[in-house]
């Protein structure tokens, strides 16, 4: 087994590794269809053997097209290490700084077994999430992280280190774009192409960022989600006997069945691919599996009455737990789903995102290769009957909305009624789930704040989540009432994190807060690592979702009505900005939850060292990081942000943002518009 002091070495070559080929005993990601013409294939052949010298190419090049003729893509099978793929405590990287040591970290943790969806692919989360493109692309990162100092910065050209340029102690140890194609040319197909030619990549969110966290990411958003659903749609934040049909088990969507234990109410999950689904219950995310549709009914209704908290699996298609549950329904009256939303992987739905109904899981996986055509008509005649089996429920009484996967906006694609009359681009029948729920949060500059304990200590993680728990207490009673149920619901959880075993991979937390809570948090931390109560540096990052960091007409700007929901500009600036108030590393993606041409989404990792310079660089790049969404959505109109970054300006005298001047009587423009 090679050590971490081997993959710092650069590229294995003499003598070559051997060729293992893919381990059967873990997932893999589903068979690419670029559909490639023969130059294209040449092309592809030719742009992976770059990375070697020439007297290996013979070699190489045979077992690299058969990869991209048997896989779609040359991932360099031969070249995945044997080291445990882990966040090993970050004292143990070889490297001449420790910011570039918390990198590797991160990076080793995207790619954990246990946090990644297909690990041998580097595929981290959302069935196409990648770290990397290819295992030469790891090698020659590592090598040049361990040889960093802080005079210079590795550039990361959508998985491939453009290498190591010379910058200042303040700059970025790590600047990452991934997707940056040119728009005109940013569809789905045109993706495959690129991906397979090795020339770019799909980051997702915190992927391509090597900010991911396991499942735990979600789970908080996931829980907070549900609890605002239950106040908004039922009149309570009560969630007890209270049922919440959603599916997905894999990636980030596996947070789903925590998330509703922790709200209180049953959650049941639906999952076609029997993998992650015994992964989660193994993982002690999920309390109950069953493959038994009229198990599962009963189940739901034993839970109901008891008015128990339960996580319920169900091996099968979604489109089979709808129709059931509407079946049951029209035979009975009883209405047992009162909440429901979908986290399959629509933002990839014809690659292994979403499985239709009318095939097994292995058919399913035959077929989307070996007649796309055919695949993606089933996908859609499945997505009608999803759709039509969750409107009767709807009519029913059931509440649902879109959770940002692309679904509607899919369901849409595919024919299936959700169209609402007179919306606008970004509306359909139900609503998106930032439209309703989470942007009035983001508004209010509330998003996913997270940090990693490097030493791998869960003494301090218990710490920091101590420490977070008293910041937000002392804050949270100097706010109105409105920020002060959104501290209240992030103390009950961080409260509650620990004992609901949420650790995978690194030790890590999230928990949602505004712009005077991630600050005063880091400002906390940072001091007890000075203070030797925290044991080594902490790297805080947030997910992508959040108030400043994505542009996304249908998620995370779906709720901007001024018509810039399609613009762009906050995610760069974003992207910029925190480059030059300190961060220490900074990400650039096209593609995220959503899918490829959808979205724009900045991210930032920065570690805290117990140095005052630290500090200095979390102060200021956290207020910016946060202040530019609100500032944004301010302007479009927002109240709950004219609000929020009226007291901050109040707060900060140096902070200066142009408000809008709203019109206040719609007549003026009737009048004007009429003549």
């Amino acid at each position: 087994m090679s050590s971490l002091k081997e993959i710092c070495a650069g590229l294995p070559l003499d003598p070559l590794p051997p060729n293992r080929g893919r381990d059967p005993s873990i997932p893999h990601a589903p068979v690419r269809t670029p559909n490639f013409t023969p130059a294209e294939e040449r092309l592809a052949l030719r742009n992976a053997l770059r990375y070697f010298p020439p007297n290996l190419h013979v070699t190489l090049a045979t077992e690299f097209a058969q990869e991209l003729r048997q896989y779609g893509h040359i991932y360099m099978y031969r070249f995945c290490p044997t080291l445990r793929m882990r966040a090993y405590p970050i004292d143990q990287y070889p490297c001449r700084t420790r910011q570039a040591a918390s990198i590797m970290l991160m990076i080793m943790n995207n790619l954990d077994p246990a946090v990644a969806q297909f690990p041998q692919e580097l595929v981290t989360y959302g069935g196409n999430g990648q770290v990397f493109s290819n295992w030469a692309q790891f090698w020659l990162v590592f090598h040049y992280l361990s040889t960093m100092t802080e005079e210079q910065t590795l550039v990361m050209y959508s998985g491939h280190p453009l290498g190591l340029f010379p910058s200042l102690p303040s700059s970025p140890r790590c600047v990452i774009t991934n997707g940056m194609v040119i728009p005109n040319y940013s569809s789905r197909e045109e993706y495959e192409k690129m991906f397979a030619l090795g020339i770019t990549m799909y980051g997702q969110m915190t992927a391509g960022s090597y900010c991911y966290i396991g499942p735990q990411g979600i789970v908080h958003g996931t829980m907070l989600t549900v609890l605002n659903a239950g106040r908004r749609y039922l009149g309570s934040g009560d969630l007890r006997g209270r049922v919440f049909v959603t599916s997905g088990l894999g990636g980030m969507s596996g947070a789903q069945a925590k998330a509703a234990v922790i709200a209180g109410c049953v959650g049941v999950i639906a999952e076609v691919d029997e993998v992650p689904l015994k992964k989660r219950h193994e993982q002690g995310w999920l309390m109950e599996i069953t493959s038994d549709l009229s198990h599962c009914i009963q189940r739901i209704r034993e839970a109901r009455k008891a008015k128990m908290a339960l996580s319920l699996g169900y091996h099968g298609n979604i489109v089979e737990l709808w129709e059931c549950l509407y079946q049951e329904y029209k035979k009975t009256g009883e209405l047992l789903v009162d909440l429901g939303s979908d986290q399959t992987s629509l933002h990839n739905p014809f690659s292994g995102g979403y499985y239709p109904v009318q095939l097994a899981f292995r058919q399913a996986n035959q077929l989307m290769n070996t007649d796309p055509e055919r695949f993606k008509s089933l996908v859609h005649e499945s997505l009608r009957r999803q759709v039509a089996a969750i409107n009767k429920l709807s009519d029913a009484g059931m509440f649902f909305w879109d959770y940002g996967n692309a679904f509607l906006l899919e369901a849409k694609r595919a024919g299936a009624e959700v169209e609402k009359k007179g919306g606008g681009a970004t509306e359909f029948k139900y609503p998106s789930y930032v439209q309703h729920i989470m942007g009035d949060i983001f508004s209010l500059g509330f998003g996913p704040f997270r940090w990693v304990c490097t030493s791998g200590d869960p003494a301090d993680l218990a710490e920091t989540d101590a420490i977070a728990t008293a910041v937000l207490e002392e804050i949270s009673s100097s706010v109105t009432e409105q920020v002060r149920q959104q501290y209240n619901d992030n103390i009950r959880w961080i409260r509650e994190a620990g004992k609901h075993k949420m650790v995978v991979g690194s030790q890590a937390r999230i928990l949602y807060s505004d712009q005077r809570g991630r600050v005063s948090i880091a400002l906390a931390i940072n001091q007890a690592i000075a203070k030797g109560r925290v044991s080594a540096p902490v790297v805080i990052s947030r997910d992508h979702h959040d108030v400043s960091g994505t542009d996304s007409p249908f998620r995370e700007t779906s709720n901007v009505y001024d018509g810039s929901a399609f613009c762009a500009d906050m995610a760069v600036q974003n992207f910029v900005g925190d480059a030059f108030r300190g961060a220490t590393w900074v990400a650039l993606h096209n593609g995220g939850g959503v899918g490829w041409g959808e979205v724009i989404n900045g991210g930032f990792g920065l570690v805290l060292d117990g140095s005052e310079d630290a500090g200095q660089r979390a102060k200021l790049m956290l207020n910016w990081d946060v202040s530019n969404g609100v500032a944004r959505r301010c302007w479009s109109g927002n109240a709950n942000a004219y609000e929020t970054i009226q007291r901050t300006m109040e707060d900060q005298r140096q902070l200066r943002v142009t408000m809008p001047n709203p019109v206040e009587e719609d007549q003026i423009l009737d009048r004007a518009l009429q003549g």
